[in-house]
């Protein structure tokens, strides 16, 4: 046994072994990792800490991740595996299978922004906010001037969401606020409340 899989190994070209070194070790880690998600271990978005902070998307799209970096090797050392099968030369494998591995990224990155999005909008209702205090994290301009961030609970968890005011003074960072509405859905409009936040704790 050991015997053939060194003539196989042996009969390889360089390159056809640096696919299959690529191919083994990424589809084995890919296929543990798509069980881990399947059961639920991979795609809890929130946790039990009070204090943990989560944007208003819950996770952010990510490109470049070692989930995404599992799935491009993956599919760019079968793709190269076929590429030299079917005969290819070693210009058009290396093209087709970086070609394989980067669309394999972008659609993994996209189908964990969508169950984020999914999971997140599933468990949060914005206006439970309403009439709790936060903390402004990133200046909120006087007059809705621009979309700040604040840090508020909601539902037990610390978050941080998008934030405007109509108040005529500019809200600065590490100020109190009363959250008193909820605009488009998804963003909170916020007072100044007056208090410190340690009071508030």
């Amino acid at each position: 046994m050991l015997l053939s899989i060194s003539d196989w190994w042996e009969g390889m070209s360089n390159l056809q072994q640096i696919y299959w070194a690529i191919a083994i070790p990424s589809t084995l880690i890919f296929l543990i990792q798509a069980v881990l998600i399947f059961i639920g271990g991979d795609l809890d978005m929130e946790t039990d800490v009070d204090m943990e902070i989560e944007t208003d998307t819950g996770t952010g799209f990510q490109f470049f991740s070692i989930k995404n970096f599992i799935g491009f090797f993956t599919l760019f050392s079968w793709t190269g595996i076929a590429c030299l099968q079917s005969g290819l030369g070693l210009g058009l494998t290396l093209l087709f299978s970086t070609l394989a591995g980067l669309l394999m990224m972008a659609l993994m990155a996209s189908i964990f922004f969508y169950f984020s999005k999914l999971a997140h909008s599933g468990t949060m209702d914005f206006k439970n906010a309403i009439g709790g205090v936060g903390e402004v994290y990133m200046l909120v301009q006087a007059k809705r001037g621009n979309i700040g961030k604040v840090h508020v609970k909601v539902q037990g968890s610390l978050r941080e969401l998008d934030a405007i005011t109509d108040d005529t003074a500019d809200l600065t960072q590490g100020t109190v606020v009363t959250i008193k509405n909820v605009i488009n859905d998804s963003i909170l409009l916020i007072t100044k409340n007056g208090k410190q936040w340690e009071e508030l704790l």
